[in-house]
């Protein structure tokens, strides 16, 4: 699948639910409403949609939420999408969690085919972790991480920047990373929903940490892509990856090989613009996929060259309405 610019769609991003465990200060309000479950694809529909991507050439997958590991019965999706490794018509089955649920899931994850998961953590100090999360456990997370390095899956760390919030523990996060063998990943905060906060107020541009962060560290740029947006240096000092996701101050569109699925079958073709696909009309239309890969067909060629992220005090309010449970991560 090539896209109006050229650019090759190999990467779906599903959100298999909009509800999470967490209520995360950057990305939900405190009192959120969820989706009505009969709007929800059923994870027999998600693994539908999610194959006819494969089949049009999507190679890495990847289960985002909310937080994924709380949908009911996920492990049978991940499962069942899991032969798509084993025919080799997938490179990579991965997911982004807050990791509450990891210890339970981690070897259940393995023996599916996952290999590498992303998890969320902002913080190594238990209190300021409730604070951020508002209901989370640091040690529930850390014991979770634990048990899916036991099981032999890889781990990458990502911490949203948040002024007068973290900005002072990234040289602790490089350092532990390193210690545990987890690449670590700074991301700027979107403005992506209404949450109760001023985006301003949260914002951090990763251009003043990573200048702060070379005062201590050898920072080494690399050419290593995970498919991902994230601009990737070597940390001499630990010999881990440190990695930057830059929305606001250095956009990643054009490289941008990503398409974004909701839990409801919308399909967003950017993660910084509203446009958007109803792929569960045509899904529930026939029993046959034509439709439906006519509909991915169509989407693709909306994708438009990249998004309009800004923050600032004149535009009170996200760039982007819904937010980022919705979407997917």
């Amino acid at each position: 699948m090539l896209d109006p610019f050229g650019r090759s769609i190999s990467y779906l991003r599903v959100s298999v639910t909009d509800r999470c465990d967490f209520r995360c200060v950057y990305c939900m309000a405190e009192d959120m409403t969820f989706l009505p479950k009969a709007q929800v694809l059923s994870l027999e529909e998600l693994d539908r949609v999610c194959s006819a991507f494969v089949g049009l050439g999507v190679r890495k997958l990847r289960l985002t939420g909310g937080e994924p590991l709380v949908r009911r019965n996920i492990m049978s999706l991940v499962r069942n999408l899991g032969r798509h490794l084993t025919s080799g018509a997938l490179d990579e089955l991965t997911l982004t969690t807050n990791g509450s649920q990891l210890a339970r899931y981690a070897g259940e994850l393995h023996a599916a085919g996952v290999r590498r998961i992303n998890v969320s953590l902002d913080t190594l100090d238990a209190a300021k972790f409730t604070a951020i999360t508002r209901w989370g456990k640091l040690d529930q997370v850390m014991a979770g991480i634990d048990a899916a390095k036991a099981a032999g899956i890889k781990i990458k760390i990502n911490a949203v920047a948040l002024k007068d919030v973290n900005e002072a523990e990234f040289d602790s996060m490089i350092a532990w990373s390193g210690e545990q063998g987890h690449d670590l990943t700074i991301i700027e905060v979107m403005p992506m929903g209404e949450i109760g906060e001023q985006r301003i107020d949260q914002y951090l541009p990763l251009s003043m940490v990573r200048a702060r962060l070379a005062r201590r560290w050898t920072l080494e740029d690399i050419d290593y892509r995970t498919g991902g947006p994230a601009r990737y240096v070597r940390v001499r000092e630990t010999g881990g990856r440190l990695g930057f996701i830059t929305p606001l101050t250095h956009n990643f569109c054009e490289s941008c090989n990503r398409v974004r699925l909701t839990c409801t079958g919308t399909l967003y073709m950017c993660l910084g613009q509203e446009d958007a696909a109803d792929l569960r009309a045509p899904l529930r239309a026939s029993e046959s996929d034509d439709k439906l890969v006519a509909a991915i067909h169509e989407a693709i060629q909306r994708k438009p060259r990249g998004h309009d992220f800004i923050i600032d005090r004149r535009h009170n309010r996200p760039a982007v309405s819904r937010h980022m449970s919705v979407t997917g991560g």
